[in-house]
């Protein structure tokens, strides 16, 4: 005899849970630590990434 297995239904609010604010623009930017030097454009960037989609973006000083 199998092991039972429960089949968890994902509503809407929890499959998209964080996903939607930033689908709209209102992404949550955190400051990524490393290396601040950009070679091609030659000055200090910092570094951003969302902490809920993943997303980067780069802001020069």
């Amino acid at each position: 005899m199998g092991d039972v297995v429960t089949l968890k239904k994902l509503r809407p609010k929890d499959k998209y849970k964080g996903k939607t604010l930033c689908k709209s623009g209102f992404h949550k930017w955190e400051v990524v630590q490393g290396n601040p030097f950009d070679v091609k454009q030659g000055r200090m960037v910092t570094r951003y990434r969302c902490a809920r989609c993943g997303a980067t973006r780069t802001k020069a000083r």
